[in-house]
């Protein structure tokens, strides 16, 4: 019996999840791949003696790597070496002070107890909730196509609806339990990058929460491009063709099916596509109108998560007083949130982030250097990003930087690369140059995300971090798989 052919459009985790699900399944699958190497946002590349990880670079929620692992009868530990940093991450308080946060739940309740006496307990409280919402939300809720309410109509689901909390607002949440400013910041900080204001992103998000500080930070010794290979040697395990520099530019279609789809340089027939590069793309401008779902209006109402500027620098000195991870709140969080959403604009004063996996792996900087990943969050679609911008941001975190760690980067600086709003446009076609997908608000939850299958052409799937169910590299790992598994389902026959 000859096999089903399948084609699978981007190597971002969405991509090389599905593929591998498709071959496994017996499906010939040629996975084609726009830029030059495999990964998406969770590229890598290398400069003299550092290693730079161009995306991803906290490795939250352990668990849904080690499914995915477990469904080709591996391991984590098949690939590569996890390491739970400890402390989990530093946070630059407003008031200067830098505040550890622990690792273990005996130390996250004295710290609580620090700022807010009596908070400890609330904090339990608060760690349940969000456990359960974490086991069901996860679990069950995420592993659904999401093409119909019925899908949703199970009786744990439904009894469970009050305490997922999804008509309750985060900051409503947070702000019922807590009083003290850090700590109601420390708990919001997940969600800022999910799209929205606190007080716009269902309560239900505190599962976040759980993954941060009881699930624990991880890092996978050599970089984080370390999953983006084990998800290759996987998809190759399988028999899956990865073809790269091959952009999809356009589809023949014929009753309603798509036919073959044409590269740059080839036109290769399939019985199946999913389209796991940046969906808005797919539809909007290799589509031919007839065949989209969506109108060009319907995108621009979409909310999105936000973009960011990026910084990859080497060092030429090693940083006093850093960790892996250090989170600068030391400005208004408030400000900076509503110049992401409420009124979009280049950031006054931002919040920002520092990484230094050098810290943790000296295997990604040479002797004596510093591997330094900086990042500020800013709203998706802005204009003018310019190297004279991205300079100001430099000099700005590097100001804040310097009452931290003592002196200027600047004069130390031997490798930069910088990365922001028209780098995303440009190698992953991202939708307004975002950097996290769709924002995960209430009115675009479940069914009421774009959908995952295509209702013009019978053959045609998404994945990805503009569907179903979310922004993040583990949403993604279980978006591909979700795709591959309806794919399975639709051609079983």
């Amino acid at each position: 019996m000859k096999r089903k052919k399948a084609i699978v459009i981007g190597s971002g985790v969405a991509g090389l999840a599905a593929a591998s699900y498709l071959g496994k399944a017996g499906y010939e699958v040629d996975l084609l791949e726009k830029n030059d190497s495999i990964g998406g946002r969770a590229r890598q590349f290398k400069e003299k003696g550092f290693v730079f990880d161009m995306g991803p670079s906290w490795y939250w929620m352990p668990d849904v790597f080690e499914k995915f692992y477990q469904d080709f009868g591996h391991t984590t530990a098949d690939f590569y070496e996890l390491i739970r940093l400890s402390p989990s991450y530093r946070v630059i308080a407003k008031n200067g002070d830098a505040v550890d946060i622990p690792a273990d739940m005996k130390g996250l309740e004295e710290l609580f107890e620090k700022y807010e006496p009596g908070s400890a307990i609330r904090l339990r409280k608060f760690l349940k909730e969000a456990e359960y919402k974490y086991e069901v939300g996860i679990n069950d809720l995420v592993y659904k196509p999401s093409l119909s309410l019925l899908e949703f109509a199970d009786m744990r689901l439904l009894k469970g609806l009050l305490k997922m909390d999804v008509l309750t607002s985060m900051r409503k949440h947070v702000g019922d339990l807590f009083t003290h400013p850090f700590l109601i910041e420390l708990l919001e900080f997940p969600v800022l990058f999910l799209g929205a204001l606190p007080q716009n992103t269902p309560a239900l998000y505190s599962l976040m929460n759980y993954a941060d500080m009881q699930l624990g930070t991880w890092y996978p010794q050599g970089g984080m491009f370390g999953f983006i290979e084990a998800f290759s040697k996987i998809a190759k395990e399988q028999g899956v063709n990865i073809c790269l520099n091959q952009e999809v530019i356009s589809v023949e279609t014929e009753n309603g099916i798509i036919r073959s789809v044409q590269t740059k340089t080839d036109r290769l027939e399939a019985d199946v596509i999913i389209a796991a590069g940046d969906y808005h793309h797919f539809e909007q401008k290799v589509l031919k109108k007839e065949d989209r779902m969506y109108s060009e209006s319907y995108w621009d109402k979409r909310k999105m998560a936000p973009s960011c500027i990026l910084f990859y620098i080497g060092l030429d000195k090693k940083l006093p007083n850093m960790l892996h991870h250090t989170l600068f709140f030391d400005t208004d969080f408030n400000l900076h949130s509503k110049e992401i959403y409420t009124n979009p604009q280049w950031p006054s004063n931002p919040l920002f982030y520092v990484s230094v996996p050098s810290k943790t792996d000296p295997s990604v900087a040479p002797e004596d250097c510093e591997n330094l990943f900086l990042l500020i969050p800013i709203a998706p679609g802005l204009e003018n990003d310019s190297e004279e911008i991205r300079e100001k941001y430099l000099k700005l975190m590097d100001e804040r930087l310097k009452k931290y760690i003592g002196f200027s980067i600047l004069p130390h600086i031997i490798y930069k690369r910088s990365y922001s709003v028209s780098d995303f446009k440009n190698d992953y076609h991202a939708f307004k140059g975002n950097a996290y997908g769709l924002a995960n608000t209430l009115d675009q939850t479940a069914i009421l995300k774009p959908r995952l299958k295509s209702k013009k052409l019978k053959n045609l799937y998404f994945a990805g971090q503009l569907t179903v169910p979310g922004p993040g590299v583990p949403p993604s790992i279980i978006s591909g798989k979700v795709a591959a598994m309806q794919v399975l389902k639709d051609f079983e026959n």
